[in-house]
Parts: structure tokens; C-alpha cells; sequence
């Protein structure tokens, strides 16, 4: 995925760049590529072996192109206090005859929106099926319906084994790197058990290395190709690309993504148990055959309840042998025995504890994820997540109930309250009323909103560090639009500049007092009076024009000011050294005076306001015209995303013209009833106009 920082690859252009069109019969060629790779190692001259291998290339791509797709997709992740969004893209294969996708956690798994381009450039909706952050793998589903035919077959791809592989095997990854249209580079297998650097890539705060040991290969990737297939010359997926380290990318071996791919299709989510273990290899001192050495119990975990302890050597699970660990790329292989065990299985283990035989038995339980996903609590001003075990067993508390604070938003009324909530808090009550999950916390909250239309003073309980606190938090969203009648003005219709002694000298001119009109607002009071820029004003109604100086340019319009409406006002002038005498009939100020109503709309995420009388005659437009002005989009919101930025004048939303702040409030209002799939706003743009589809997250 093109945002993410792991992903970053170099190395050489690839030897083969292929872009087959055609479909292949799924499974037809594994047979004849392993026959025909012996005959072309064994008997073949080097022409014909070459010629022989780019077959077998065009054959495996002909089976696997086709499912290929592009992934197009909004992520959402907590930050500051709020639900941040970012766009990115990725690859992935379509893996089953209904339009499953394979494709990394890391690509789609956070997706609030996504879209996927098969190779014949069709462009389709997905949904998200499930996600597991610790293999990096997500499974999405292409939406049929949206089909030019709905009724025809999708191509997809099969798995192959990745325990097949050999180092030195040929393999083709496959992918849309840095968002681009599909592609397909050749290289060999380089290692069949890479390991992060450091033995750890973090993910949603999951150690990928605790499951996954990659198939190192020198297939040419690069950002965009996470999540695409590394496919074999039987035309098989044996492993999802999903970073590159140097000149190697490395990829999840197809065993454990088909696993996966099964467990979520089926579930929705992958099930995994957890003993409270942490296990290393054989220290070198140790003269151990087999087995691993357990490095920590954590405290409460069925590892102690079962008898363990560091320094315990475990020799055998569920009757399974462990082979002696004697690096750490040995260690995934008894974390997938464990993972893999259904939970609260009573599982037999043995092995030794100081030279003496020891056996134990461990009821499984559930493995939690190690970061749940933030969620948004707008009202408060904060994001949060559930409390795990691991963090209850961290922070010495006896239970996990309460919602995590993971950000504050300036402003909000947590940041506001006093003391202000911060990350690490767990909120515990409100108002007197036990959080058990966040979806609590988010029910409370919209229970206060409800009964009052402004925020609400609330009594919130937390826990920071070892210390039970207390804030008083206010919860809700301040009104933005108490709007009151607007006074009816006089309008002429002019701008001017005082007519100073400088100017009048410069002009020839032997008054003193006075104004020079600058600006004649096209269809106003003073264009049909026949008023034109460059004309001077020394009189109104008789009366001298006392503006001589630069600090009198308000003198003019407070002179107009108290006119009523409709009444007619005399001028007494020059035009190019001539005496001019006019006479004009005020109207009433057009709707879009100079104060700026705003609203906020935090489903489309931007700010609205009236288009000033000012700002209309200052970019020529008619002062009649409808639209307001956007002055805030949130960056990476839903409107951003379409889009739409500071400053654009908004026309209509859905075809209906739009002329105050009022107006869109009322239209937006609407939306969030009716949840559209699509908002066409059509917005102005310098001398440009645009559609923007705007499709919020209801």
C-alpha cells in the first residue's frame, strides 16, 4: 500500500513485464508445468529452454492475470482526537467463483470505502468481509451486481502449496504497484523462512512475526503491490506479497493465507487461542534436542494457572514433537500449534524444568486482538477503544471493563474539562452509570445529546495510572446557527476611495472634500442611475462630502446609512472635469450582507458560510447569485475526499440551488435521514465549475 513506510523497495527493473488478456482453465496447468520444467532442465539446448520457461510464464500469467485486481480504498484511523481518513491502493486476487478477494490487512483492513479495477478496467464496489492484523490479510467481496453483467463469470485464481517451494524456484509476483494498472515481474524464491528485521513487524500493534515467516523472492515490488499474489509456474497463488526488505520482497506463504481466507469467508473473523506464553529458542548453553524455552508467564494467563515458569522447557504440545528452536525463524511454528487449537482446549504439554521431566496441562482461551479498533465519540471530543486483557494485566486492574482513550481533540469538551482527559485513560462511569465496552460510552453520550440542544455538563470517571479521578465533562455539540433577524440596510451599489488632496492635485481638480467611485456593482441602484467608475462625489443632498483623509473611508456609506429604504439621493459631482448631478433610488441591501452565518456538517465533514456582499462584488459576481462558501474541509474527510477544498463556492446539492447557510443546513439535514449512497455538490472554483460526488461513511 502506497502509505505505508515498510512497503518502501528497491532493486532493478524485472526481466519480464507480461500483460495477458485471455482466460485460462483454473487448475489445467500444474500437471504440464512441472513435466515441462524437468524436459527443459534435462534435455533441452539454452534457446529452447528459454523459450520453453517463458511459456511456462505466459501460461501461469493466462491462469492468474485475470483475477488480478487493483484495490482503491478509503482507511480510517484514530488521530487527535478524531477518525482520520486517508486514501491509499493496493492489489489483490479474486480467489473464488463469488468474488472473494485476497489482499493484506494492512491494504484494506481499516477500509470504510473501496473499489476495485479487474483488468478489463471494470471498476466495482467491495465490501469488507473480515480482517486479521496478525497474518496482515484481509478478505474483501466484490459487489456482482454493479456488473455491466452481473450474470457472468468472474475469473479467479486457486492456491497452491507454499510447502512445495524450493529455493531457486521461478515465481511471478502480481500487483498494481504504486496505484498503477496491473503487472507482473518475474524472479526465484530466495528464502524459504525470511523473518522480519529485528524478528518483528508491527501491525494494529500484532507482531506479524509471532505467525508468518515470509517466502523471500527478487520478483521486482514496489509500493502498491502489498496483497498481490506471488504465483508459481502452475499458475497457483503460493503467497501474498506484503513487503520489501532491500532488493527481496517477501510474501505470506499461501498455507496460511487460504487458512485465513476459509476462517473469515466462513466467520467473519479468525479465531485463535492464547496461553499467556512467551517463548525464545534454546539458550546456547542448553542441551536440549528439542524444544523451545519459555521466556514469561504472564501473570493470571493459563500458562501459570497451568504451572509454568521461565526457564521451563517445553518439549512436546498435544503430543506433537517441537523441534529444537535453535534461531528465532523457528519460533512461528509452535505459535501456529497454539493459535490453531480450538479454544478452551485442555492441551498436554511436556518437557523439562532444570534437567527433571515435567508435564502441564493448559486450557486455551481466547486471543484477543492486541489493539481493537478505535472508534469516535464525537459529542466528547475523543476516540476510544475496548480495554484487553493484556492492557487490564499491564495496568494491574482486575477486569477490562471501561473505553481506553487513544486522543483528545483540541477543543473538544474532553480537552476542555477540568483536568483534561488524555490518552491512557479508561473512562469508567458517567454520571454515576458503569462503562462495560465503548459501545456503552457511545450509547450514553447520544442518550445526553438527545435530551439537550446544547452541551451538556456530565460527570465523567476515570482511571490514570493507579489514581480513580473524576471530571466534569460537557457533552454535546454547541449550537453554530442561532440566527436572528438581519436589520434591512440601504444599498447603493458603489465602492469608493476618499478623494484626498494628493488625488485631487493629481487630477486637477480644486475640491477638497470628497470621494472618487471605484467600483459600479453591475444591476444596482447606482449602474441604472448611470453612475460610472471614475466619477467624483462631492456632495449628497446639498450637503458637502466631509472625506479628505485616508481615515474617512467609512464616511461615505455612514452617510448613506440612515436612508430609508426606497427613498431617492442626489449627487453632486465631476465626470472628467465636467459637472455631473445624479440621482438614484436606494433598494434594500441583497440577501448576502457581511454576516457570516456558518454550519458544520460532521457526516460530510466541512464548514459552511454566507458568501459576503463583499467577497460577491470583489470577484465579479452577481450580488444575486446563489452558492456559500466552504471555509473548512477536514482534511482526508469525506468532502476532501471528493474533492471539494477551502474556498470553492458551493452552487447546489442534488440539483437544488442552494442561497444561505439555512438552506444547505436543511438539505444536508435531509441526507442523514434518507442516507444517500452519492451527494452531487456542485461547486464553483475560480472561473471553473465541477461536480463533486461526495459519498459519506451513514
Amino acid at each position: 500500500m502506497r502509505t505505508q513506510s515498510f512497503q518502501s523497495v528497491s532493486g532493478a527493473l524485472a526481466r519480464w513485464t507480461i500483460a495477458a488478456g485471455c482466460l485460462g482453465v483454473l487448475g489445467a496447468g500444474a500437471s504440464i508445468g512441472a513435466d515441462l520444467g524437468a524436459a527443459t532442465a534435462a534435455t533441452l539446448p539454452q534457446p529452447e529452454q528459454e523459450m520453453a520457461l517463458r511459456g511456462l510464464i505466459q501460461q501461469a500469467v493466462d491462469l492468474v492475470y485475470p483475477a488480478l485486481v487493483r484495490i482503491d480504498v478509503v482507511t480510517e484511523s484514530g488521530g487527535s482526537g478524531r477518525m482520520k481518513k486517508m486514501r491509499g491502493s493496493g492489489s489483490g486476487a479474486i480467489i473464488s467463483p463469488e468474488g472473494y478477494i485476497v489482499t493484506n490487512h494492512h491494504v484494506a483492513g481499516r477500509g470504510s470505502r473501496i473499489t476495485v479495477r479487474l483488468t478489463n478496467r471494470e471498476e466495482l464496489p467491495a465490501t469488507l468481509v473480515g480482517t486479521d492484523a496478525l497474518s496482515d490479510l484481509s478478505i474483501l467481496k466484490i459487489d456482482a451486481t454493479a456488473r455491466r453483467d452481473p450474470t457472468g463469470p468472474l475469473p479467479h485464481a486457486s492456491f497452491g502449496d507454499s510447502e512445495t517451494l524450493q529455493l531457486g524456484d521461478v515465481v511471478l509476483a502480481m500487483g498494481s504497484p504504486a496505484g498503477l494498472s496491473q503487472s507482473v515481474t518475474q524472479g526465484i524464491v530466495s528464502n524459504l523462512a525470511m523473518i522480519p528485521p529485528g524478528g518483528s513487524l508491527q501491525i494494529e500493534g500484532e507482531s506479524v512475526g509471532e505467525l508468518i515467516r515470509w517466502i523471500g523472492h527478487d520478483a521486482v515490488i514496489f509500493p502498491g503491490n502489498s496483497g498481490g499474489p506471488l504465483v508459481n509456474l502452475a499458475g497457483q497463488i503460493v503467497g501474498v506479497n506484503e513487503i520489501g526488505v532491500g532488493s527481496l520482497g517477501g510474501a505470506i506463504p499461501s498455507n496460511i493465507a487460504q487458512g485465513v481466507a476459509k476462517e473469515i469467508i466462513a466467520h467473519g473473523a479468525v479465531s485463535r487461542s492464547w496461553i499467556g506464553l512467551g517463548v525464545q529458542p534454546l539458550l546456547k548453553s542448553m542441551t536440549a534436542e528439542n524444544g523451545l524455552v519459555v521466556g514469561s508467564v504472564l501473570p493470571g494467563g493459563p500458562a501459570e494457572k497451568a504451572g509454568l515458569q521461565p526457564g521451563d522447557v517445553i518439549g512436546s504440545f498435544n503430543g506433537q514433537t517441537i523441534p529444537a528452536a535453535r534461531a528465532i525463524e523457528d519460533i512461528p511454528a509452535f505459535n501456529r500449534l497454539v493459535f490453531n487449537m480450538p479454544v478452551g482446549s485442555a492441551v498436554p504439554i511436556k518437557g523439562t524444568r532444570h534437567g527433571s521431566p515435567m508435564e502441564w496441562t493448559i486450557t486455551t482461551t481466547v486471543r484477543e486482538p492486541s489493539l481493537p479498533p478505535e472508534v469516535e465519540v464525537q459529542p466528547m471530543g475523543l476516540t476510544v477503544r475496548n480495554v484487553t486483557k493484556l492492557v487490564s494485566l499491564e495496568r494491574k486492574r482486575s477486569n477490562t471493563d471501561g473505553a481506553l482513550v487513544v486522543g483528545v481533540r483540541n477543543g473538544g469538551g474532553a480537552a476542555e474539562s477540568k483536568p483534561a482527559l488524555r490518552g491512557g485513560d479508561i473512562l469508567t462511569h458517567i454520571n454515576g452509570v458503569s462503562i462495560t465496552h465503548t459501545d456503552d460510552l457511545r450509547r450514553m453520550v447520544a442518550t445526553i445529546g438527545e435530551k439537550s440542544a446544547s452541551p451538556t455538563p456530565s460527570l465523567v470517571t476515570f482511571v490514570r495510572d493507579a489514581e480513580e479521578m473524576v471530571a466534569v465533562v460537557r457533552i454535546g455539540t454547541p449550537s453554530e446557527n442561532n440566527r436572528v433577524a438581519k436589520p434591512i440596510r440601504p444599498w447603493l451599489g458603489v465602492q469608493t476611495q476618499v478623494l484626498t488632496r494628493e488625488i485631487a492635485e493629481a487630477l486637477k481638480v480644486d475640491a477638497r472634500k470628497g470621494v472618487r467611485v471605484t467600483n459600479v456593482v453591475p444591476d444596482s441602484p447606482a449602474a441604472k442611475a448611470g453612475v460610472q467608475v471614475g466619477d467624483l462625489f462631492l456632495k449628497l443632498d446639498g450637503r458637502v462630502i466631509p472625506a479628505g483623509s485616508p481615515s474617512d473611508q467609512d464616511v461615505f456609506d455612514n452617510l448613506v446609512l440612515p436612508y430609508p429604504v426606497g427613498d431617492r439621493i442626489a449627487f453632486d459631482g465631476l465626470r472628467n472635469g465636467v459637472p455631473l448631478q445624479l440621482e438614484a433610488q436606494l433598494i434594500a441591501t441583497p440577501e448576502a450582507t457581511g454576516d457570516l452565518e456558518t454550519f458544520r456538517d460532521d457526516n460530510f465533514e466541512l464548514t459552511v458560510r454566507e458568501l459576503p456582499l463583499a467577497e460577491r462584488i470583489a470577484e465579479r459576481l452577481p450580488v444575486n447569485t446563489p452558492g456559500v462558501r466552504v471555509s473548512e474541509v477536514q482534511p482526508n474527510g469525506w468532502a476532501a475526499l471528493a474533492g471539494i477544498a477551502p474556498g470553492d463556492i458551493l452552487l447546489s446539492i442534488d440539483n437544488t440551488v442552494v442561497k444561505t447557510v439555512a438552506e444547505v443546513e436543511t438539505l444536508l439535514t435531509r441526507c442523514r435521514e434518507t442516507k444517500p449512497k452519492q451527494v452531487v455538490f456542485f461547486i464553483r472554483r475560480n472561473i471553473g465549475t465541477a461536480f463533486a460526488e461526495v459519498e459519506p461513511r451513514w
